[in-house]
């Protein structure tokens, strides 16, 4: 079996774990617990709160002390326990814990995930900016897969979508245990100082300007990500509320109609290669943050309408160009930017800001606005075409500011040097 089939099985699992239940989890908090929508938010940052340690930390172990795949597999042995724990819960503060506990686990594993593929690819004298996208395009295949398992089966409002989830992780954990030695390359270097020892040594990339705006705008764009994973099938869900539309098949199928962003995800991490080669860098990344304008914009005036139901699609098409060219070229970014003994440290700071800071901040605060100002008094009805609007100014100012502030010139030898 080839090396790129196997990280591709690895890839395929790792976001099938997840989206077994990330679209779908709104469904089972207001459709089948009927809890509170201000709380609701909260139980999104827990994937933030996650990430504001543990990728980081969990890179220094690698990078350090244990093999990559190894740390990697007990990561999911332990999600899927905790995964499983979650059905028992009947109350929504301990729901939070619950899903806390899971994502500590779990939140690591998407940049361990980049480290050993990388590796992987290296030392089988692969080219990464060609070979990496479609290995990771199959994550994106199995977070579809998930989905239509969750919907078709009837579980888009169930427990079972954790109990789906769990069984995945304990498969892939046992299956990282056969995947190609990754060891800590940070313990080579013979004198080291504690800060060394510890892993801190990538927070100095911190000091480097770029390398510190890259961060910050990672953060900015973090808060952006995970919006329209916690309020997209809701939105399209609450269409039931209207008489003409609550048989429709966007209220009925509304996992389905999301997961044709998915769909688009496969198409633009295969174009990554030509992008970033034809543009550079920093004007990939730019266009996913315009992107993320165009993504809200178009659900601001979505519908299940004829001519509405072409917006969300097109707004679902639009997020594959948003997701993968900031994560994607984002990763391959640091990959450039970062020498191979803090590299899986690096990998899990960019994880820290964009799915950590930013993800807490963007959950937190949306969570706030949504409920203070986008909702009316029965505490139930929301104002979508304000909401969506507001997210997309917000990505519009920090396209802008991305513009004008992050310096960094396109040169091709930044991309080769990805494969050496």
């Amino acid at each position: 079996m080839s090396i790129k089939f196997r990280l591709t099985i690895m890839s395929f699992l790792q976001f099938f774990v997840w989206g077994s239940w990330l679209i779908t989890i709104g469904n089972y908090w207001f459709s089948t617990k009927g809890w509170d929508g201000g709380k609701f938010g909260v139980i999104f940052s827990t994937m933030g709160i996650a990430s504001l340690f543990m990728p980081a930390l969990m890179g220094m172990v690698a990078d350090r002390w244990v093999n990559a795949e190894k740390l990697y597999g007990f990561l999911h042995i332990l999600s899927g326990v905790s995964l499983c724990l979650i059905p028992q819960i009947n109350d929504p503060s301990q729901f939070f814990w619950g899903i806390l506990l899971a994502m500590i686990f779990y939140m690591p594993t998407i940049a361990l995930a980049n480290s050993i593929a990388y590796t992987g690819l290296k030392n089988n004298r692969f080219d990464v900016v060609i070979d990496f996208p479609p290995i990771r395009v199959f994550g994106t295949i199995g977070f579809i897969a998930a989905m239509w398992t969750t919907n078709l089966s009837g579980n888009k409002a169930s427990a079972n979508q954790f109990y789906i989830a769990a069984i995945a992780s304990f498969i892939l954990g046992l299956y990282s245990f056969t995947l190609p030695a990754c060891p800590p390359l940070g313990k080579q270097t013979s004198k080291k100082s504690w800060s060394q020892v510890l892993g801190f040594d990538a927070l100095h990339l911190f000091k480097d300007k770029k390398m510190a705006l890259f961060f910050i705008f990672s953060m900015f764009l973090g808060a952006a990500l995970q919006l329209t994973n916690a309020y997209g099938d809701v939105f399209l869900g609450e269409f039931s509320k209207v008489p003409e539309y609550a048989n429709s098949f966007v209220v009925k199928r509304s996992t389905i109609i999301m997961s044709i962003s998915q769909f688009s995800e496969t198409a633009f991490i295969l174009a990554i290669p030509f992008f970033l080669r034809r543009f550079g860098i920093k004007n990939v990344m730019l266009i996913s943050m315009l992107a993320w304008v165009f993504r809200f914009g178009l659900f601001a005036y979505g519908d299940p309408s004829p001519v509405g139901v072409s917006l969300i699609i097109l707004s679902c098409i639009v997020y594959g160009m948003a997701f993968d060219f900031f994560n994607v070229s984002g990763s391959l970014f640091v990959e450039t930017s970062t020498t191979p003994d803090i590299r899986s440290s690096a990998q899990g700071i960019f994880m820290m800001m964009t799915n950590g800071v930013g993800a807490v901040a963007g959950s937190t605060i949306s969570g706030f606005i949504i409920q203070e100002y986008y909702t009316a008094a029965d505490g139930k009805t929301k104002d979508w075409h304000g909401i969506w609007m507001a997210f997309a100014i917000y990505a519009l100012i920090v396209a802008i500011l991305f513009a004008v502030f992050f310096k960094h010139k396109h040169e091709v030898s930044e991309v080769v040097a990805v494969r050496h």
